[in-house]
């Protein structure tokens, strides 16, 4: 039986009510009491409709919640708002999250590779990924972020670490096929143990029963950014607009780069050499006036006024690369919010 849309919102306003004195605010969010709690008294309004999903959902977090719409419009807005002077980011990541989404018979998961030095925004991106498929973002229970000097630290665990990774994405997986995985500082990862991977990501329908076509992986790495430096160089120095370089001059040369350098976790990995990896993403270093940008969004999230002269005083303040056109901030936006604590009295 089909419920209008003004009797489920009389159900649910009649639940509300009921709710306090049956069930006390500890159990207020529990579907099922809620259920056994409203049963005599809105048992005809919500017959056949306590058990629908959508109403389940509203109270508990659920695996696939957002219609895949919406998170791409999401994501795109949070994008061109909060995330500065990362044209080639911007454009990439919607494009690819998007066409991810929407597409009803995906052959695998989606792969990202960030890359570029601190504080460029690769961290922010893949938070900003995570609030836009799941409301809790980087706390949601389907959003799983590893960290190679936290979570595999000793490299003599390595085959430990590869068999507790391998279980750890396939139940997760099993419970939700939208899984998001993120996996942090890539250019400190032991040489071989994200090719444990391997087989998550490749073009399989099933694997022991289990399918990750609908899951996501993000990896985050510094690896790159001497390259990626490079390339935006070569474009100042030729007069040329930052934002007219374009993800083809970068993503051959950039997946090179990661693949031989000895200090990355994808040091001759088979996920570069098989191509399981969909995109390369190059985050720009930040210029003056995107620093600037930084310190303005910083201080009005908190509920400031911008003063000018302090904001442009913490731009200088920063450290800028090479040392004789001094272009690029050494440390991005990472050290804003702590420059903003001395002199702001929040």
């Amino acid at each position: 039986m089909k419920l209008r849309r003004g009797a489920l919102r009389e159900a649910l306003g009649l639940a509300l009510l009921l709710l306090p004195p049956l069930l006390g605010p500890a159990s207020a969010v529990e579907p099922i009491s809620l259920g056994l709690a409203i049963a005599g008294a809105a048992a005809s309004a919500l017959t056949g409709f306590i058990s629908y999903p959508r109403l389940y959902c509203y109270f508990r977090e659920c695996c696939l919640q957002r219609h895949d719409r919406r998170v791409a419009a999401a994501l795109e807005e949070n994008l061109d708002k909060r995330l500065f002077g990362q044209h080639l980011v911007s454009k990439v990541v919607v494009k690819a999250v998007k066409g991810f989404l929407n597409n009803s018979n995906v052959k695998k998961p989606l792969t990202l590779s960030l890359h570029g030095w601190t504080g460029t925004g690769k961290n922010f991106v893949s938070k900003i990924v995570a609030e836009s498929i799941y409301k809790r973002g980087l706390q949601s229970k389907y959003v799983h972020q590893f960290v190679a000097t936290l979570h595999f630290p000793h490299a003599h665990n390595i085959n430990h670490y590869k068999d507790q990774l391998q279980s750890w994405i396939r139940g997760n997986v099993s419970i939700c096929p939208r899984s998001l995985f993120i996996f942090d500082e890539m250019d400190k990862m032991h040489a071989g143990l994200i090719d444990s991977i391997k087989p998550f990501l490749d073009y399989y329908e099933f694997l022991d029963g289990v399918s990750y076509r609908q899951a996501i992986f993000i990896f985050l790495s510094n690896a790159g950014a001497e390259k990626i430096t490079e390339v935006s160089l070569d474009f100042w120095r030729n007069g040329k607009r930052r934002e007219d370089i374009q993800l083809q001059d970068m993503q051959n040369a950039l997946s090179v780069s990661v693949f031989n350098n000895k200090n990355s976790g994808f040091w001759h990995s088979t996920l570069i050499d098989r191509n399981l990896i969909d995109y390369f993403v190059p985050f720009l270093p930040l210029e003056y006036k995107h620093v600037k940008m930084c310190v303005r969004v910083e201080i009005e999230s908190r509920g400031y006024a911008v003063d000018e002269d302090i904001l442009t005083r913490i731009a200088d303040e920063m450290t800028y690369f090479p040392r004789e056109e001094r272009i690029y901030s050494d440390k991005g936006c990472k050290t804003v919010d702590a420059k903003l604590d001395y002199y702001y009295d929040f």
